[in-house]
């Protein structure tokens, strides 16, 4: 060990993957603040955001792109997300053959069922952390998870009937991943997990996971602005998986088109998509639904309408809608919903109301720590600087000015 570290001091190599990530701990900083990413890296391919072409290549990519996280690869987490490798994703997916089969191997550590179950165990208890303290919070813990103890399992030794089970359950994962990495504005990055979560799930010949993860991408392509692509990824979902859709993924896909339909101006078309996944959740039966999207219910459906009709200046029924979206469950979510209330009654002319329900969600969020839930308060800030500097608004902005939430959108509202 002693003559690998004076190789690193000297110059004449740089730490491989197991060793840059511990001293990236160690030192709390990142790859290239310790001077280790010296020439090419080795993982620079995935800054391609490009759809694997089998499941092996899925597991190499997958698996390179959890080892330059974890040593904060700094391109990839400043990447930029391709608006192509959505189109390239939905249609390869649509028009996939029959699903490549994880091949039983004959190297590696024994997978077995219970393997996979740690590993949806602790991706659920991931996932609670995420809901309730932001995709900022564990996001790290979750790749090194990934990298250090799902990666070798990708590699081992396992049967086809735990191969599927095992590429839908690391699919899953993944799709956390991916919604961690964009509630913490890290978009490219994040793109490229639901890429790679995408063809797991094709392999693990799970297509309503595969629906849900283009869905996923819908809600991140409205949130960047690219709205048609958006509601292309949403119709994609609804198309891909009409054979085994329940209702509540109907419900879900056709919120996410009317997401998208709002901000382009077509009203017509985001209400009969609204409308449609308003009847899709009333016929609903919970025993028939994946676990994984139960969390989707009249109070999700609420807060997405909600969204709709803020955006095509209905600030009345977005009051109306964002007063039935309160969970009391989801933090996150509660938050979202309550800025969107409080932008809607500050739309609606209400600044005295809007400033009360700003101090509740920043109350409510006190605790997330995510950049998706800052921006939200960013665009409200400039709401208010619309609304003129009346009494209400210097009392709520001195009443809110050591908010945590409040102090990290300032550089986005000077921006």
């Amino acid at each position: 060990m002693k003559r690998r570290i004076a190789s690193w001091e000297n110059g004449h190599s740089t730490p491989d993957d197991f060793y840059g990530p511990l001293l990236c701990d160690a030192f709390a900083a990142s790859a290239a603040e310790l001077g280790l990413s010296r020439g090419e890296p080795k993982d620079a391919p995935v800054l391609d955001a490009a759809y694997p072409a089998s499941p092996d290549d899925a597991i190499q990519t997958v698996s390179q792109l959890w080892r330059a996280d974890l040593n904060q690869y700094d391109p990839l987490l400043a990447a930029d997300p391709s608006e192509p490798a959505w189109s390239e994703a939905s249609l390869r997916w649509l028009v996939a053959p029959e699903p490549g089969v994880p091949r039983p191997r004959s190297e590696g550590i024994r997978v077995g069922l219970g393997d996979v179950a740690a590993v949806k165990t602790t991706a659920d208890m991931f996932a609670r952390l995420d809901d309730q303290f932001g995709g900022e919070h564990a996001r790290h813990s979750v790749i090194q998870y990934l990298n250090n103890d799902v990666a070798p399992l990708l590699r081992g030794r396992f049967t086809e009937q735990v191969g599927r089970a095992l590429f839908s359950t690391v699919a899953e994962a993944t799709l956390l991943a991916g919604w961690m990495s964009y509630d913490a504005c890290h978009h490219g990055l994040a793109q490229r997990y639901f890429l790679q979560a995408l063809r797991l799930a094709q392999d693990a010949n799970d297509r309503r996971l595969a629906g849900s993860i283009l869905s996923a991408m819908s809600h991140q392509a409205t949130f960047l602005g690219r709205y048609t692509q958006a509601a292309t990824l949403a119709r994609a979902a609804l198309m891909g998986i009409s054979p085994v859709a329940t209702p509540t993924l109907r419900a879900q896909f056709h919120a996410m088109e009317a997401r998208a339909l709002a901000r382009t101006g077509d009203i017509s078309a985001c209400q009969a998509s609204l409308s449609a996944a308003m009847k899709a959740l009333e016929s609903r039966n919970r025993d028939d639904e994946p676990e994984w999207i139960t969390y989707f219910d009249e109070a999700e459906l609420a807060a997405e309408a909600a969204h709709c009709f803020r955006d095509v200046d209905s600030a009345r029924q977005a009051v109306t809608y964002a007063e039935n979206a309160m969970s009391g469950a989801h933090v996150r979510s509660d938050f979202f919903a309550t800025m969107v209330l409080a932008d809607a009654h500050l739309r609606a002319g209400d600044v005295e109301e809007a400033c009360r329900v700003a101090l509740d969600a920043l109350d409510l969020g006190e605790q997330l720590k995510s950049a998706r839930c800052v921006s939200y308060l960013a665009e409200f800030r400039q709401g208010l600087v619309a609304a003129g500097d009346s009494s209400d608004v210097k009392a709520f902005t001195e009443q809110v000015r050591e908010h945590r939430l409040w102090v990290a959108s300032d550089d986005l509202v000077s921006a």
